[in-house]
């Protein structure tokens, strides 16, 4: 929360026949993270990367891998992500009710990784509330999970703001992810609320010069936060 700002390149739009290029080339611009995006067909309709990518990433990259579990059951598949090797894992607060939300956060913590929980637009910031002092980020979502590409859905900046409300009343300061849309038109308006990690898909590994548009936009962010 009002960290230096980390772009987190979604490798869900890289180009998986030659993903190991396009790895290197965020890593030479700066990536604060490599966002993998699991998704199982049932919690979201799209059908994603798994365990044996996280192991292959693990052996070929030292940035921080944040693996996003869009998934109905996180307490079952959660110690395969554990094992093979993530740094960050985020569960959605959706498919669990409090006290299983806790247990996996602790889980989590256990094993040694990071903790974060995402919501959805749609979803009351209210269920972060027994645990935002308990992870180490939140994600919120300003598109609906499931596919990339889609455009930024207006208002997310204004949970963001919630968010750092919500962890400043607990003396708090989990970092703040977006993940949805972000470019360099729509990044500014999150990151001057408060967010310090930025999902970008297109935006970076689309992009003709990946590393040189990841470092723009995080340019663009930082200056918003300032």
């Amino acid at each position: 929360m009002f960290e230096p700002v980390k772009i987190a390149p979604s490798i869900l739009s890289a180009d998986f026949m030659n993903l190991a290029r396009d790895i290197e080339r965020i890593d030479k611009g700066g990536a604060g993270f490599i966002h993998v995006d699991v998704m199982d067909g049932h919690f979201v309709n799209n059908l994603t990367m798994g365990v044996p990518i996280v192991k292959q990433l693990k052996r070929v990259t030292n940035v921080p891998l944040d693996v996003h579990l869009m998934i109905d059951n996180p307490q079952k598949q959660l110690p395969w992500y554990l094992d093979a090797g993530a740094d960050y894992v985020t569960v959605h607060a959706e498919v669990l009710d409090e006290n299983q939300l806790c247990e996996i956060i602790d889980q989590i913590h256990q094993a040694g990784a990071k903790a974060g929980v995402s919501v959805k637009p749609s979803t009351s910031l209210e269920v972060l509330k027994p645990v935002v002092d308990r992870v180490d980020m939140v994600l919120i979502m300003s598109v609906e999970p499931g596919f990339s590409g889609q455009s930024y859905i207006e208002g997310s900046d204004e949970r963001v703001a919630e968010v750092v409300l919500m962890a400043r009343e607990k003396g708090v300061s989990p970092l703040i992810e977006v993940d949805g849309g972000m470019n360099v038109d729509t990044v500014g308006k999150v990151c001057a609320q408060g967010a310090d990690v930025i999902v970008c898909g297109n935006a970076v590994c689309a992009a003709s010069d990946p590393a040189a548009a990841l470092q723009e936009i995080e340019r663009i962010a930082n200056a918003a936060q300032a």
